[in-house]
């Protein structure tokens, strides 16, 4: 679940293996289930005025390059060359395997927060789903709240990925973020069918006060109103108010979508894409109410105190890790008209996160040794996370994905579908039948324990996958490289449903 978008993978006929394969290392990567990860793989905070420190994306073995580099783009301030000569110096000293050579440049805290193994573990699972390390096609720098900032675009065998040092006033390296090289202008939203742009409007509004105060969007039905309202809860990962994945925006297609039907809807950009540098800085200390709730309750709160708003019939969606969560959030805000949610997983998290990788690396039929390696890992650390004594002893890089032990003590003994048969808030459950990241056996668990009750309906979509995207075939990551949209009918059963309430 975006927990953080994940899809099936498939080799049309005719296409050569490796581009199946780069589907493949992008997938893990790109849609990952990793906060932290995710959190680590970006630019800058915006606000935050904490120094910037990281962990960094996880992944197996490097090689040196000898490639010459293009001259470097000043995107800003100009950063000395020296500073541009030590990024690239990094990224060929972990090519080479040379990891402590890397610490050595790091600041104190990077020292704590990304130890030479736990490099070698990033740096290693990068080439394990991205290739071979080939080169380094060239460098932007910037300058951002006293930071010096180099950018090293990196060339593997299955893609690109941009490198962003952060550098602190004496040289050394205070912030390491790895994100896939992705298209610097892409194409301009349309908007599907289903959306009628004259029957609503839109304005900014700001989601919490103070250090965490979030960005969000309203839309608002054309009229006086009271309209009903709903609040999109996304994936796990920096997201924003769109759930932009690849060149689709499902929460657009959905906001808008609703508006065109009457009802008001606020989406907002998370906490972990806003305030990214500053979540790095804390990555031990995170669990789901940093990453998710504490924020969704803040926007509850303020679409009931919005002029217009009908204040007796709120709603909250949630879209997979948000949908795994709407129980969660219901008991802190149970006078809610109804939830939704919108591939909700109802296994343990940790399991779905081995099922995934699993299913993964099994797609092209063949298990690699380096990828079996990595799921013997993720096992061990599986088991870990399953580890009665598990404390927050017990340091992030022994535990699934990177993520600190204080997540997963967060989510321990959680049973979504369990605590939502003992709440009487109205449900609406939702799958596509082509999602294997939430698959219809989280379905089912939903089914078992909420099946009885007059107030809950369950919806599937055989052709939606993982965004509620139509596909046609066996679901691919390539799913997102091509622009679609949320399908209508999954749009139009949410606004029937919070219109019939």
């Amino acid at each position: 679940m975006r927990l953080s978008g994940r899809h099936l993978l498939y080799k049309p006929p005719g296409a050569k293996v490796e581009t199946k394969m780069k589907s493949k290392s992008r997938s893990i990567i790109v849609l990952s289930l990793a906060l932290i990860s995710l959190v680590a793989m970006s630019g800058c905070d915006s606000g935050a005025q904490a120094t910037p420190t990281a962990t960094s994306i996880a992944a197996p073995s490097p090689q040196p390059t000898t490639d010459a580099i293009t001259p470097t783009a000043q995107a800003g301030t100009p950063v000395s060359q020296a500073l541009v000569e030590a990024a690239r110096q990094a990224i060929t000293q972990m090519a080479a395997g040379d990891f402590a050579s890397v610490e050595a440049n790091f600041d104190k805290t990077m020292q704590e927060k990304l130890p030479e193994a736990m490099l070698k573990t990033v740096w290693g699972q990068i080439e394990g789903q991205f290739g071979a390390y080939k080169g380094q096609t060239g460098t932007t720098t910037d300058r951002q709240q006293g930071y010096d900032i180099v950018v090293v675009a990196v060339e593997l065998e299955k893609g690109s990925l941009n490198a962003r040092f952060v550098f602190d006033k004496d040289g050394k390296i205070t912030g390491l973020f790895f994100a896939p090289a992705t298209q610097s202008t892409p194409p301009a939203y349309i908007p599907p069918p289903y959306v009628n742009q004259s029957a609503f409007t839109e304005r900014d509004v700001k989601v919490g006060s103070g250090e965490w105060e979030l960005p969000g969007t309203l839309s608002m039905p054309a009229g006086a109103g009271p309209f009903p309202a709903v609040v999109l809860v996304q994936g796990s990962g920096p997201q924003d108010r769109d759930e932009t994945i690849g060149l689709n925006k499902p929460f657009r297609d959905l906001a808008w979508g609703l508006a065109s039907q009457g009802v008001a809807v606020l989406r907002y950009d998370k906490r972990t894409l806003v305030y990214q540098q500053k979540m790095a800085a804390m990555v031990d200390k995170i669990t789901v109410k940093e990453e998710v709730t504490d924020d969704a309750l803040l926007a509850l709160d303020l679409l009931k105190n919005t002029e217009g708003v009908d204040k007796n019939r709120v709603f909250l969606l949630g879209h997979s890790l948000g949908g795994y969560l709407v129980p969660m959030m219901v008991n802190s805000a149970p006078d809610l008209a109804g939830a939704i949610v919108m591939a909700g997983t109802t296994r343990p998290f940790e399991d779905v996160v081995l099922d995934q990788y699993t299913y993964l690396f099994d797609l092209d039929g063949k298990v690699t040794a380096d990828e079996q390696k990595q799921l013997d890992e993720l096992k061990q650390q599986v088991a870990r996370v399953k580890d009665p004594n598990l404390s927050t002893s017990v340091p992030a890089t022994d535990l699934p994905l990177g993520l600190p032990a204080n997540y997963w003590l967060s989510i321990r003994g959680y049973d979504p579908a369990k605590l939502a048969a003992s709440q009487k808030v109205p449900m609406l459950i939702m799958q596509g039948e082509r999602d294997y990241q939430v698959t219809m056996v989280d379905l089912k668990g939903w089914q078992d324990a909420l099946g009885s009750r007059s107030d809950v309906e369950f919806k599937t979509y055989p052709k939606a996958n993982h965004i509620f995207k139509d596909g046609e075939g066996t679901p691919s990551p390539d799913d997102y490289n091509s622009q679609g949209h949320m399908t209508e009918q999954a749009v139009k059963d949410i606004g029937a449903w919070i219109n019939g309430r």
